[in-house]
C-alpha cells in the first residue's frame, strides 16, 4: 500500500505541476511577491500531500534562530521534499541552482520568474563570482539565498565536500549564514520512488555572523554544525532503527 501511495504521489506532481506552470508563466508581468507566492503554493500542496497520500509529516526545530532580515541558507539535499518544504519553512528565498535547468521548456521557463542564481557549475571561480554579483542584489533587496553546498541530493549517511559558494557571499556581502540539517531522505531516499511514512525533523542551527570570518571559516562553521546534527538525526530517526532491524548493515 506504502507503494502504491508513493506512484499516486508522483503521478499527482506531474498532472499538479502541468496545472501549475501555466499558471506561474501567466504571473510574467507581476512583481516577485506574486510570482514567488504563486509558485510557493504549489510546494505547499506537495507538502500537503506526502503528509495526507503517504503519511509523511515534519516538524521544524530551532525557528527562534530564524533573523529578522535577509539571511543564507546553507542545508542539506537528500531529497525533492526540501525543495517544496523550505518555501513553506523560510521566507522569501531565491536558490544557487546550474543555469541548464532554466532552458527547460515551461518549467525552465516558470523556474525562471523566480529569478534563481543560475550558475555554470563547470566555470569555477568565476562560478562563485556570479554568486557574489547575483547573490548581493538579491540579500540587498531582501530576499533569502538558499545553497545547498554539497552541490546535489546526497544518500542518506553520505557526506561531500561543502563549496565555498555561499560561504563566499556571506564575507563578501556580511549577511549570516543559516545552518539547517534534516532527515528527509529517511523518508524518501535519493532516486528512490517510494516515500515511507514517518515524521521528518528539520532543524535550524544558529546564525552565524560572517564579520570578523574567512569564507573557509564560515564554510568549516556551517559544515561542522550540519554534519554534527545530522549524526544525531540520522541516529535518532525511527525510520533509521527500522531498516537496521530488518537489515543490519544497511542503516
Amino acid at each position: 500500500m506504502q507503494l502504491l501511495a508513493s506512484i499516486l504521489y508522483h503521478i499527482i506532481t506531474v498532472v499538479s505541476l502541468l496545472i501549475y506552470v501555466p499558471i506561474v508563466l501567466l504571473t510574467f508581468p507581476f512583481p516577485f511577491s506574486i510570482r514567488y507566492g504563486t509558485a510557493r503554493r504549489w510546494g505547499g500542496f506537495m507538502v500537503w500531500v506526502g503528509k495526507w497520500l503517504c503519511g509523511l509529516d515534519f516538524v521544524v526545530e530551532g525557528r527562534e534562530n530564524i533573523p529578522q532580515g535577509a539571511a543564507i541558507i546553507m542545508g542539506k539535499h537528500q531529497s525533492t521534499w526540501e525543495t517544496f518544504a523550505f518555501q513553506q519553512i523560510f521566507p522569501p528565498q531565491v536558490w544557487v541552482l546550474k543555469r541548464e535547468l532554466l532552458r527547460l521548456p515551461f518549467f525552465g521557463w516558470a523556474l525562471a520568474l523566480m529569478e534563481p542564481i543560475a550558475i555554470n557549475r563547470g566555470a569555477g571561480h568565476r562560478a562563485v563570482g556570479q554568486i557574489i554579483e547575483q547573490g548581493r542584489k538579491r540579500l540587498q533587496e531582501g530576499r533569502w539565498v538558499t545553497v545547498f553546498p554539497e552541490g546535489t541530493r546526497v544518500p542518506r549517511g553520505k557526506r561531500r565536500k561543502y563549496g565555498m559558494g555561499g560561504a563566499v557571499l556571506a564575507a563578501e556581502t556580511g549577511f549570516p549564514v543559516l545552518p539547517v540539517a534534516h532527515n528527509a531522505g529517511t523518508y524518501w531516499p535519493r532516486r528512490s520512488a517510494r516515500l515511507y511514512r514517518g515524521t521528518i525533523r528539520v532543524v535550524i542551527g544558529p546564525a552565524i555572523d560572517p564579520k570578523g570570518l574567512t569564507a573557509e571559516e564560515i564554510r568549516d562553521r556551517a559544515q561542522d554544525w550540519i554534519e554534527t546534527k545530522m549524526m544525531e538525526l540520522e541516529g535518532r530517526s525511527e525510520m533509521a532503527e527500522l531498516i537496521t532491524k530488518q537489515h543490519p548493515g544497511k542503516a
